[in-house]
């Protein structure tokens, strides 16, 4: 064995040699920051997109609530409360808050204001929260109208 070791050695084979391969601490440390810091910033711009994602929540809410205050008065000589109307106080997801207000023959609004981080929720610079509708003698009116869908 000793002289096949010599003949490849001749013809400038070189021995093998061993090192260690893998990561030091300090090098998986150092991903792992990077890592954290990419993380962080792609929460911080993903946010607004969750949530207007969220403001559906509301606006189905206060949609739905429409249809139950048009079908109450359908009834009724007058529009109805959120207890007349069997309306719940909480948007389905519960982002929202849900009341209805300024109640007469001709008009209501129903507004939904945002809950916890949802309270937070803008659109070009407009806040939007609380949502509002407004009908008065047939004339709807969406507030702040930036954050309703066209």
């Amino acid at each position: 064995m000793k002289s096949q070791l010599n003949k490849l050695t001749e013809v400038g084979w070189t021995r093998p040699s061993f090192r260690l391969v893998g990561f030091t601490i300090i090098e998986l440390l150092i991903t792992i920051t990077i890592i954290g810091i990419i993380a962080i910033i792609a929460i911080g711009f993903y946010r607004p997109y969750i949530l207007k994602g969220h403001r559906s929540d509301g606006i189905n809410a206060i949609l739905t609530l429409q249809l139950s205050e048009e079908r109450y008065r359908s009834t009724n000589s007058t529009y109805g409360t959120l207890a007349q109307i069997s309306g719940n106080s909480t948007s389905p997801l519960g982002y929202y808050s849900l009341s209805i207000s300024n109640v007469s023959p001709t008009s209501y609004t129903i507004t939904a204001t945002g809950q916890g981080t949802q309270a937070s929720d803008s659109e070009n610079g407009a806040a939007c929260s609380p949502l509002t509708l407004t009908v008065s003698n047939n004339n709807v009116t969406q507030s702040p109208a930036a954050c309703w869908p066209s």
